[in-house]
């Protein structure tokens, strides 16, 4: 999964834009969106980060600098090392997959800030916050909490490989009240592109998708259930 396999993959799999949201780290963004500066492909900034409550939230961003500050306040509340022996090597590279560091951060681990403080956090640095996975038994909201608490301002909710929207809005009864989006969450080069959001956008950027996801100016995600009826 480095920055260059990643855009090549992309690529390969016919992608217009995609985030980059390694957990309770920003450290590989700008190397990827370097690496993607000759192609068509869009680069999105991202983190994921596990709350005090062990949900996971992607924070995604319009510049890989407001990734990294929120990397800051991530470092900051996060605590313990790294095992290689047990979590493997957790690399930090160019975009010519040149190695520069090994970060030593236990970045498997969660951190001390509450799932309303990373929300509050991530639109202090202007991006989009996003439940991840929220119909998986382990790190999504509802695993974790049991239910979306009323004054948490999530943009969107994110639905694994393994579910249709459909599905997981019988299932959460509050999904219905958010926009949802799906992605591949990949953790190895096959899984790039195996599930996608469809969007209709101006182009690929996120500006663009921050509309679709707010259903403004005519942008809007395409339900995964609706895409078997487009003509592409």
């Amino acid at each position: 999964m480095t920055p260059r396999a990643i855009v090549h993959t992309a690529l390969a799999k016919n992608l217009d834009l995609i985030a980059v949201c390694d957990h309770n780290s920003a450290r590989n963004v700008a190397a990827t969106q370097r690496a993607a500066t000759e192609s068509r492909l869009t680069v999105i900034p991202g983190i994921e980060v596990t709350t005090s409550e062990e949900v996971h939230l992607v924070g995604l961003f319009e510049t890989s600098q407001a990734a990294e500050l929120m990397q800051d306040e991530v470092y900051a509340r996060l605590f313990g090392a790294n095992d290689e022996e047990v979590f493997g090597y957790q690399v930090v590279v160019d975009e010519e997959d040149l190695v520069h560091d090994l970060d030593q951060r236990l970045l498997i681990g969660a951190t001390t800030l509450s799932t309303e403080r990373v929300v509050s956090l991530i639109h202090g640095l202007g991006g989009l916050a996003i439940a991840a996975h929220v119909d998986r038994g382990g790190f999504g909201i509802f695993s974790q909490l049991g239910f979306i608490p009323a004054d948490l301002k999530l943009d969107a909710l994110e639905v694994s490989a393994r579910s249709s929207f459909k599905e997981v809005r019988n299932k959460y009864r509050q999904c219905k009240d958010f926009p949802m989006i799906t992605s591949s969450d990949a953790h190895y080069l096959k899984d790039i592109g195996k599930v996608t959001t469809v969007a209709l956008l101006a182009e690929p950027s996120f500006k663009e998708l921050k509309k679709a996801i707010a259903n403004q100016a005519g942008r809007r995600i395409i339900e995964n259930d609706e895409t078997n009826k487009l003509e592409v």
